[in-house]
């Protein structure tokens, strides 16, 4: 099967069926992407797919053949991921980071459908669980981007 991952092709070599998450970090090396619950529901496994946050858990390979997908480990190749990486930097969201990745994803994808989110916009898209409740550096993170005070260089 063929992906587009991050702009390059790759085949993989796996039943049609198969996870996303799984032909990204087993069969591509691809960790950055991370399993959480298996079930949708932590969103640590959060990529991309045509600039739409989709849990990567339970997205069979299948249904994303000839999209563009996007994970992690090329978030900062794009302008606003790039912007929303130095956001996170600048508040210290982070502290155990095993979510973070699936979070970053989230929160650019929240971004380029809404520029200028709500609280109940960041309520409605950023629902992925953090253990360490980062949920309040994670909202300013998010309305420091939309009012335009972080820069790449933050």
């Amino acid at each position: 099967m063929e992906l587009n991952i991050n702009g390059i092709q790759h085949h993989v070599d796996v039943e049609p069926d198969t996870p996303l998450l799984w032909a990204l970090r087993d069969d591509l090396a691809m960790t950055g992407t991370k399993y959480g619950c298996g079930l949708a529901q932590c969103g640590a496994c959060t990529v991309l797919v045509d600039g739409q946050a989709v849990r990567s858990c339970v997205t069979p390979v299948e249904k994303v053949a000839g999209a563009s997908i996007t994970t992690i480990e090329a978030i900062e190749q794009d302008d606003l991921g790039k912007r929303v990486v130095a956001a996170w930097v600048k508040h210290q969201v982070p502290q155990c980071g095993y979510c973070q990745s699936g979070q970053v994803m989230a929160a650019t994808s929240l971004l380029r459908q809404v520029p200028h989110p709500t609280d109940a916009d960041i309520d409605a898209a950023m629902v992925n669980l953090c253990r360490c409740g980062t949920y309040n550096a994670i909202r300013t993170a998010i309305h420091d981007l939309a009012s335009g005070s972080t820069d790449g260089g933050a």
